[in-house]
């Protein structure tokens, strides 16, 4: 009798054992593993990383409490043989289970990307390799070739035509190449039947159209000058007049903190300098808004062959359509100026 009670207690326990050993088990897949992430949110798998360098990450970054416990799920669910690269959130109190369904599966988050006024090709290569994995040489190289380029009608001068203001969604391991491409998507989107009649109305093709909506960017926020000062260029552009856009001096120069344009800046010999050059420059000066965009397509028909800031700095302007008009209306913005001292 006392054998046999002996023999059930043993197997209580055992039971007992078996039951911790399987709780601690559920635990260590379901229960919160995520550690203080004390370098962020974010973990990045780069391109070619593998398991072990995966680990370290975690580990280091602090994304997981317990690596042991990480590891044995993570090889149970084969995680070693698809390790996908990318951005993933980490979030407090996340599971081994979770953790590793996110890896294992690729689910990334992916990075939302808003792309406003951008100058130079510079900043562009720039804004991409910080907010993507894409190498920035690779994408300089990318946009300085023509041959890839002409593949989708552009050259070195119009690449930035391409770049139309909007919010893009990448996954952060996204590629150079399919960066651009996507978007140049984009732009090819934008350019419909019916934009590319209204540019073609004005004499323009998509790419000339975007030049001009730069300097017309350039020139005002206010959207409701632009479609004039659009006009005036366009007017100029017809007669063969030079541009004399004070923003492609400052492009020309390098330099957009620029308040009055000097005679010295003027005998820049720079393409963009459309005070010494007709036409229009030979690509974008900035990367302008939808609206400056719309504004050239749908320029009015006047006579304006000048326009000036009012020297009330309201940041609407004066228009003309003689030069004696303008002579005035520059002579009282240049008065304006110096009473205040702005030089």
């Amino acid at each position: 009798m006392a054998a046999k009670k002996k023999k059930s207690n043993k197997l209580l326990i055992t039971v007992m054992i078996l039951l911790a050993v399987f709780l601690l088990a559920i635990y260590k897949i379901f229960g919160p593993n995520s550690g203080n992430n004390t370098q962020g949110e974010y973990l990045y798998i780069h391109t070619g990383s593998n398991y072990d360098k995966l680990k370290a990450d975690l580990e280091q970054g602090g994304f997981v409490s317990d690596l042991f416990s990480f590891d044995l799920l993570a090889r149970a669910a084969k995680l070693p043989d698809h390790v996908h690269p990318g951005k993933y959130k980490v979030s407090k109190g996340m599971s081994n289970f979770r953790l590793v369904r996110m890896l294992r599966g690729g689910r990334q988050t992916p990075v939302k990307l808003l792309i406003n006024k951008i100058r130079t090709k510079r900043d562009f290569i720039n804004l991409l390799s910080t907010n993507l994995e894409a190498d920035s040489n690779t994408l300089h190289e990318l946009i300085s070739d023509p041959v890839y380029l002409a593949k989708f009608g552009l050259d070195t001068n119009t690449v930035m035509c391409a770049v139309i203001p909007n919010t893009y969604f990448f996954n952060w391991n996204t590629t150079a190449d399919k960066a651009f491409r996507k978007i140049e998507e984009n732009y090819v989107k934008f350019w419909d039947a019916a934009h590319k009649q209204s540019a073609q109305s004005h004499g323009l093709t998509p790419a000339k159209a975007v030049i001009v909506a730069s300097i017309v960017d350039e020139e005002t926020n206010i959207n409701d000058d632009k479609p004039k000062i659009a006009s005036v260029y366009l007017n100029r552009l017809q007669k063969g007049m030079k541009l004399q856009a004070d923003p492609t001096v400052k492009f020309a120069v390098g330099d957009f903190t620029i308040r009055r344009i000097s005679g010295s800046m003027l005998m820049n010999s720079s393409p963009y300098n459309t005070y010494m050059y007709t036409g229009l420059p030979p690509g974008p000066i900035c990367t302008p808004s939808v609206s400056s965009i719309e504004a050239v397509l749908q320029a009015p028909k006047t006579t304006y062959l000048y326009f000036c800031a009012k020297e009330d700095f309201s940041g609407y302007s004066n228009f003309a359509s003689s030069y004696d008009e303008q002579l005035k209306n520059a002579h009282a913005y240049q008065k304006a100026l110096d009473e205040r001292g702005i030089h």
